[in-house]
């Protein structure tokens, strides 16, 4: 397994959501009351606003999450899993690099 790669694709991922975390933060301490003066959108508007609050909470747990990663490529512990302490197969590390936990250990926990 290619830890160089893996860390840069972290890092790339990291760079990435970190945008769009400060992009959502921006919108949500930007915004002033509902601008519409009927009811109905009013109701809209703070949908909206709610799914923002939730892909702001998103994107800040997935930025934990390869921070974390990034942390165990640091100290060696990168591919094993942190519960079972087996090996986490390359196949999961390729599609999701910040998994801390086996497909066995993920599906048991519902992660």
């Amino acid at each position: 397994m290619d830890l160089e790669k893996i860390k840069q694709r972290l890092l790339e991922k990291q760079a990435e959501i970190m945008l769009r975390v400060a992009r959502t933060h921006d919108h949500i301490h930007h915004r002033e009351e509902p601008v519409s003066a009927d009811f109905s959108e009013q109701v809209t508007e703070l949908e909206h606003e709610e799914i923002i609050h939730a892909l702001d909470e998103e994107g800040r747990v997935e930025l934990k999450r390869i921070s974390q990663a990034l942390q165990r490529i640091e100290s060696g512990d990168y591919g094993i899993c942190s519960l079972c302490g087996e090996e986490i197969g390359e196949g999961r590390l390729q599609a999701l690099p910040e998994a801390s936990q086996c497909i066995n250990c993920a599906n048991a926990s519902g992660a």
